[in-house]
């Protein structure tokens, strides 16, 4: 018999480093004794610095790749009737789902009641948060750049969205005029996607750091006490991953979820391991193509979803709001609840991609309904295992709008994607 020699995929691989990278951070917590050694220069030393390098080059990528894809998609689209149709869907789409994140993450945390018994004095957390003010008209006018060149070096995803759109626009309604411009918008795009998918065959190695860190540093008794916030925050994520994102795909494109999942999972796992919406773009786009949704398509929504679309994180902001108000026996009334939805959603649009800004946000959640901002101290300790729960529901949350999105303008592929 022939021995076959299969290569493992980068997907295996990446699931591989995140298996070990738990593995071996469980290990050092629970069997290997407090030391300079260990927690100075392994984890903190060794573990954190190589897995930022990896996040750095991620971030090195974000912000041209974002530029050129949204500008070459838009370029493509062709004209301002098909981006119309394919931008006011998707942003429905995204505000739709978050503002329904946040309504069963309220309903869940109502339900289990995270927080209760705590008996929080206010005053008793000391805890400091750089201010979230965001008010309607401030996150509207603030779409706008003033400076593109200064949104461009400041990574403001939603001011380099607008003008890229706006570049797109002009170099498809010029084209003739433009060749050569629009040839190097195409250029730059190929360029930046084959400088990530070079950076992700480090993946498997940077998800390994990453992991390990995360388990390492994490302290046990700080989940065992904060397991009812924990039980709420991801019942509420499976809820809208599971019934909400699979049954609104079942229902607008008529595909089997399970396979959905199944080829999704890449990307999932990648989230997951780095807590960053922006940072997994690149293979976002391209494993879309792969399950049959036209590139036009995602260069332009899954950017956007990047930046707008953060319903794993307004589901922690609901539940938040619910064991901070329990744990400080601050009873919260129906507008209150209203007020959160709001406030929230709106939130969620200036949300960054990057690890654990929900925290920042939350601030601002909880001035709206008067609880106190200090609250969000009991829960920073283990935010970053949930930070990677609900970055995997973002992430699944703009596949499942891109594709419903792209199958109603004509633009995916059924037989590819059930070719799989």
């Amino acid at each position: 018999m022939e021995k076959q020699n299969k290569k493992l995929s980068q997907s295996q691989k990446i699931f591989i480093g995140l298996i070990l990278g738990v593995i071996v951070g469980i290990i050092l917590h629970s069997f290997v004794p407090d030391s300079h050694f260990k927690n100075d220069i392994l984890i903190e030393g060794i573990f954190y610095t190589l897995g930022q390098l990896f996040i750095r080059l991620m971030q090195m990528l974000v912000v041209p790749l974002v530029f050129f894809s949204i500008a070459d998609g838009c370029r493509n689209l062709g004209d301002t009737e098909t981006l119309g149709k394919v931008g006011i869907r998707i942003v429905i789409f995204y505000m739709f789902t978050t503002a329904l994140a946040i309504f069963i993450a309220l309903s869940f945390a109502s339900i289990v009641g995270p927080g209760k018994g705590m008996n929080m004095a206010i005053g008793s957390q000391s805890f400091e948060v750089d201010k979230a003010d965001i008010s309607l008209k401030d996150t509207i006018l603030d779409f706008i750049p003033t400076n593109p060149v200064g949104a461009l070096a400041e990574g403001n995803m939603i001011q380099i969205i607008i003008f890229a759109v706006l570049v797109g626009l002009l170099i498809a309604s010029m084209e003739e005029r433009l060749t050569t411009l629009g040839n190097i918008v195409t250029e730059m795009n190929d360029l930046m996607m084959g400088m990530t998918m070079w950076v992700m065959k480090l993946a498997p190695i940077g998800v390994f750091f990453l992991i390990a860190r995360t388990f390492a540093s994490l302290g046990y008794d700080a989940i065992i006490s904060m397991l009812s916030y924990m039980g709420s925050v991801l019942g509420s994520l499976a809820v809208q991953l599971i019934i909400v994102y699979m049954l609104l795909v079942v229902i607008f494109v008529r595909v089997n979820p399970f396979s959905f999942l199944k080829q999704f999972a890449p990307v999932m796992t990648f989230g997951f391991s780095t807590a960053s919406s922006s940072a997994t773009v690149p293979i976002h786009i391209q494993t879309l193509e792969d399950m049959g949704v036209d590139k036009k398509i995602s260069s332009f929504t899954i950017p956007l979803g990047a930046t707008i679309n953060m319903d794993g994180t307004a589901i922690m902001q609901g539940v938040a709001v619910v064991f901070i108000s329990n744990a400080y026996g601050i009873e919260l009334t129906a507008t209150d609840f209203m007020t959160v939805i709001l406030t929230a959603t709106i939130a969620s649009v200036g949300t960054a991609g990057i690890p654990s800004v929900g925290l920042i946000t939350l601030s601002m959640v909880l001035e709206s309904v008067g609880l106190p901002v200090e609250g969000i101290a009991i829960i920073m300790g283990i935010d970053r295992i949930l930070d990677m729960a609900r970055t995997t529901v973002n992430l699944t949350g703009d596949a499942a709008g891109t594709m419903i999105v792209a199958n109603s303008v004509g633009a995916f592929d059924k037989n590819k994607f059930n070719s799989k």
